[in-house]
């Protein structure tokens, strides 16, 4: 292992390679790296043409820093990935709408098992995650603009399953991120809120005959790390970039105690009595994360997705029982409360039990131990499909969504029925529509499918939609309307918000008053 600076490093990158990147969000960015990166492009022209695989979105400042270092013309020829955003990374997503990069989306588990599957010697992955999505070759294979014109996966069969198969990646260069190293090149994460798959990463470079350019906030002597908290080896380590001014949280926006400095909290090292927990606000979501609360069962190993689910822990810590389930995130995090739902992001968590590795996530997510996902939307249709991945030219992606969907029992997708000013008002246990949004979230046909009705239905799956006026169910011929909130009017409030023909259950109900009441929402099982 060799200490050198990030302009040394940044040299290192060969035009035409193929790069990995760690980090998600405000977690684990190797951001003196990447700012290096970018420089040299800027003065040289160098590198050129290359490849980007990033498990993950990479970056959390609007424009600044992660996946932004690589919107300019000629830095890139193609990117693999799980997810962008057009508020984070708007230059980027400008260059895929012109055409001007190839772009593919897999999913975020599938990405880590391809560099699992490189490091390992391993031809590639055969994974029933995507089947009969955009994943799907046969439905668009994740190709993201005209010029993305391959098929990263193809359609086999084995035992009379179909199966999506991935190629092993075949990776030249990682750029990952750790704590400190070692003289020897030995890695520790201690101050890392999550580990993301970079040993995987690692893996995959050197098994290729690749480069591993690790930075770290500070750098030890030989035999110097807690060998527990090594998690890349030194071997694995050909050059290390110490970044002093390195943040464990590379932020846009403050976390809640936290600044500029570390946070014991965030790695589970000091507890945090959550003294300022408050009820969330009054409003149509709060009303959806109450009545989602409803389908959790004691016991339960729960997935949070990203948004309004991250909420449910909030209720579990105010009304006594967070030890009745396990919340998760496809991050690691076991148990603890995401950020997100107290102005932070969603990768991290405040209190977590454990935190494992993405690529352990996946794989226990993969096994369907998982027994409930709530996860958000941006288009169901009738058919019971769910769209979060493309609206119009933006390309959000699956992330670990599809992966999550792929084998769990039970899916609970959580929205309000409209979008862009809605407005409620809840009296006497009754609820009003005062103002309907501008946008239908429920659409003759969704754009993009990123979660298949039909395969849920198929595999036994009970998927659930909820919204703040009703509650749907997927059955045989696709969603059902089974329960309506107290006041609200069939006709009047919920036919004209959806797209398509309205089928109502046998069995109709009505929403749980609890859902609109400032009651607490009882314990599951209870």
């Amino acid at each position: 292992m060799k200490v050198i600076s990030a302009a040394q490093a940044a040299a290192l990158i060969p035009d035409g390679a193929h790069l990995v990147v760690c980090g998600t969000g405000p977690v684990l960015e190797p951001d003196a790296l990447l700012e290096a990166l970018e420089e040299r492009h800027l003065a040289d022209g160098h590198p050129r043409n290359l490849t980007l695989t990033s498990t993950q979105m990479v970056g959390e400042r609007p424009g600044q820093g992660g996946l932004n270092v690589f919107a300019h013309p000629g830095l890139l020829r193609r990117f693999i990935g799980s997810s962008l955003s057009v508020v984070r990374h708007p230059g980027l997503v400008e260059m895929f709408r012109q055409g001007q990069i190839e772009g593919y989306m897999m999913g975020m588990g599938t990405i880590l098992q391809t560099l699992q599957a490189a490091g390992s010697k391993k031809p590639g992955v055969f994974t029933t995650v995507g089947l009969g999505t955009f994943l799907d070759p046969r439905c668009g294979g994740g190709r993201m603009n005209e010029r993305s014109t391959e098929t990263l996966a193809e359609v086999v069969q084995w035992r009379d399953q179909e199966y999506l198969f991935y190629p092993a990646s075949q990776v030249d260069l990682a750029l990952i991120r750790a704590t400190a190293a070692d003289q020897s090149g030995y890695l520790s994460l201690e101050e890392e809120t999550n580990s993301l798959g970079v040993l995987d990463m690692a893996l995959a470079a050197k098994a290729n005959g690749g480069v591993v350019i690790a930075q770290v906030r500070r750098l030890v002597a030989r035999g110097g790390l807690d060998a527990r908290l090594v998690k890349v080896p030194g071997p694995l380590v050909d050059y290390v970039v110490v970044h002093p001014a390195q943040r464990q949280l590379t932020t846009a926006k403050p976390f809640p105690g936290y600044g500029d400095g570390f946070n014991p909290v965030y790695v589970g090292a000091a507890p945090d009595p959550l003294l300022d927990l408050r009820p969330p606000a009054p409003g149509p979501s709060t009303i959806v994360l109450r009545r989602a609360a409803l389908e959790l069962a004691d016991g339960d190993v729960v997935n949070l997705g990203a948004g309004l689910p991250t909420g449910l822990p909030v209720l579990a810590q105010l009304y006594g029982w967070s030890d009745a389930v396990t919340f998760t995130n496809e991050h690691g995090v076991f148990g603890g409360l995401m950020t997100s739902a107290v102005g932070g992001s969603f990768v991290p968590a405040i209190n977590p039990g454990a935190v494992m590795d993405s690529s352990f996530q996946f794989a226990f997510y993969d096994a369907g131990l998982l027994d409930v996902t709530f996860l958000g939307a941006g288009e169901i249709d009738a058919q019971g499909n769910v769209n979060v991945s493309k609206f119009g030219r933006q390309w959000v992606g699956t992330g670990g969504f599809s992966d999550i969907t792929d084998r769990t029992g039970r899916i609970v997708i959580c929205g309000t029925m409209t979008a862009g000013g809605l407005a409620t008002e809840v009296a006497g246990e009754r609820l009003t529509i005062t103002q309907e949004g501008r946008h239908r979230k429920f659409v003759p046909q969704v754009e993009e499918v990123t979660l298949s009705g039909r395969r849920a239905f198929q595999q036994g799956q009970r998927v659930t939609y909820v919204t703040e006026r009703a509650v749907f169910q997927l059955d045989r011929s696709g969603v059902v309307l089974t329960e309506v909130a107290p006041g609200v009017d069939i006709d009047r409030d919920i036919r004209p918000a959806v797209g398509f023909e309205l089928r109502l259950s046998d069995r109709l109900t009505t929403m749980p008053a609890v859902v609109f009441s400032d009651d607490p929402i009882p314990a599951p099982g209870a």
